[in-house]
């Protein structure tokens, strides 16, 4: 055992060398990994903390803190953890943290969707420093799903007295990998490797993101190989790339676990008529879209599970363009050529393919009569002053869903709340009723069938005008190995990741 360990030290010291550099597409927001609501703080929390669980390459759940677990019965589990897991400040990862993580997302100390993530637990207890107790209120069809989610640190938080404005926030106290020490705003992000973190640190020293909003200049910035990972859309695979680029970097497409639409703010007046909605969605040319945006490297999303996850329906289809079909839907709800449906689209800069998107619908829902004018902003202003402040009419935005479906944090009335998710207020007593018995079964077949109503229910009301699901392309420097996709992606093994000279 002794020779292991001194072999991956010599690993460490021949391949940590010089930084692995990446790019965000917007400064994160708060890097608690429970207030990590955007996209670009959930990147950077998913670097720094850990959960009790994680999935391996093939989308089957392992033990991370966790160093196993068992079940004493069909309500209760209990985790034994690892003993040699350490925060980023040295203080050991505890039981007393997952019971400290979970009474704080619970707590109104802080305003978070993920408490929805533990609304079936009765009970949680640590019977020891490594030893922690989970008791369901019943049979839960996420039982371990919901233990992937990170650990916050007890004793660095529990006696701040404000969480949502915690210096934490932007100095963050981690348990993962590498450690951030200090968020300055405008400045590029630095991760350093975390000594402390067992069997041994990651290979690659450092992790630099460089805030970069727009995607021509991140495409730039592949080009002239001064970032070693970069998204690229299909224009710039299909004309904008040559061999040389190709020598240089490996490119990976897969289809993604996100999709895009347009929520109706549901609050509004005039989208509380049915036929307004449904007017809009058969105004949409979504293969045209498709077509246009990612030359057919995409798919037309039928709803809010995607193909291939638990529950997906395959009888729910978003339906083709009719524009006479629009035209009389709308008479019907009142609008015609002498008092025209006009309506204010917003989303955010810094994601090119979205804001095309919008100019598209913007002449796609012309054809019907349809006036629409669009608001866009920066991705920060968009969260507050959009997003979380309700302030829109419709928006046009994108959701990276998990490969295990729960429709609660986005569909169920509770969580049309401060903090929430459902921020398009959508409120249905039958989705309710559904979403709730999902939750109440161990049953993976009866689930799948109630989230199968579920999808039914949620195309026949159209909260959302559900959009595409685009395929992720990455260019990957030949630098970087070992790069294995699966499933999940191509990050599911980056603590194992080296820079080659």
């Amino acid at each position: 055992m002794h020779l292991i360990y001194i072999f991956l030290a010599l690993l460490t010291t021949l391949f940590s060398q010089s930084a692995l550099q990446l790019s965000l597409s917007g400064f994160p927001a708060r890097l608690n990994p429970l207030l990590a609501t955007d996209s670009v703080s959930g990147e950077l929390s998913g670097w720094l903390f850990d959960g009790l669980l994680k999935y391996d390459k093939n989308a089957n759940i392992i033990g991370d803190i966790a160093e196993s677990w068992r079940f004493i019965d069909e309500k209760t589990i209990v985790f034994n953890l690892r003993r040699d897991r350490f925060w980023h400040d040295g203080k050991p990862v505890t039981a007393r943290d997952a019971v400290f993580t979970y009474e704080t997302a619970v707590s109104d100390r802080l305003a978070t969707p993920y408490a929805s993530n533990y609304r079936m637990i009765e009970s949680v207890e640590a019977s020891d420093d490594f030893t922690f107790i989970v008791r369901y209120k019943a049979p839960y069809f996420k039982t371990l799903e919901m233990w992937l989610s990170p650990l916050i640190p007890k004793h660095a938080l529990e006696n701040d007295p404000d969480l949502m404005t915690s210096s934490f926030n932007s100095r963050p106290i981690g348990n993962s990998y590498y450690r951030l020490d200090e968020l300055v705003i405008s400045r590029n992000v630095e991760l350093n490797a975390f000594a402390g973190y067992k069997p041994r640190p990651p290979l690659i020293d450092k992790i630099i993101f460089e805030y970069v909003q727009e995607p021509s200049v991140e495409f730039l910035k592949l080009k002239s190989r001064s970032l070693h990972i970069g998204a690229l859309d299909a224009m710039q695979l299909y004309r904008q790339i040559d061999e040389d680029f190709k020598k240089d970097y490996q490119i990976v497409e897969t289809s993604s676990f996100a999709y895009s639409y347009l929520g109706f703010n549901l609050r509004n007046p005039k989208f509380q008529n049915p036929k307004t909605r449904e007017a809009l969605s058969y105004a949409l040319d979504r293969q045209k879209l498709i077509d246009i945006l990612f030359f057919g490297r995409a798919k037309i999303c039928d709803g809010t599970i995607l193909e291939g996850a638990l529950g997906y329906n395959p009888e729910v289809k978003s339906p083709k363009q009719d524009i006479a079909k629009a035209r009389k839907l709308l008479a019907e709800a009142g609008y015609d050529e002498t008092n025209p449906l006009t309506i204010e689209i917003s989303t955010n800069t810094g994601n090119a393919t979205r804001m095309y998107a919008a100019q598209i619908i913007q002449s796609q829902l012309a054809e019907a009569g349809v006036i629409v004018k669009l608001r866009v902003m920066e991705w920060q202003a968009f969260l507050s002053r959009v997003v979380h402040a309700r302030n829109f009419e419709m928006i046009l935005m994108g959701w990276t869903v998990p490969l295990m479906p729960d429709p609660f944090t986005i569909w169920h009335s509770s969580s049309d709340k401060a903090g929430g998710f459902n921020f398009v207020g959508y409120r249905n007593e039958e989705v309710d009723r559904l979403i709730e018995l999902a939750e109440r079964t161990s049953d993976r077949n009866e689930v799948a069938r109630l989230f199968r109503e579920f999808s039914a229910v949620i195309a026949r009301d159209n909260p959302y005008l559900f959009l595409y699901v685009p395929n992720s392309i990455a260019a990957i420097s030949r630098k970087i190995e070992p790069i294995e996709p699966t499933i999940i992606g191509f990050e599911h093994n980056r603590y194992d990741w080296r820079i080659l000279p």
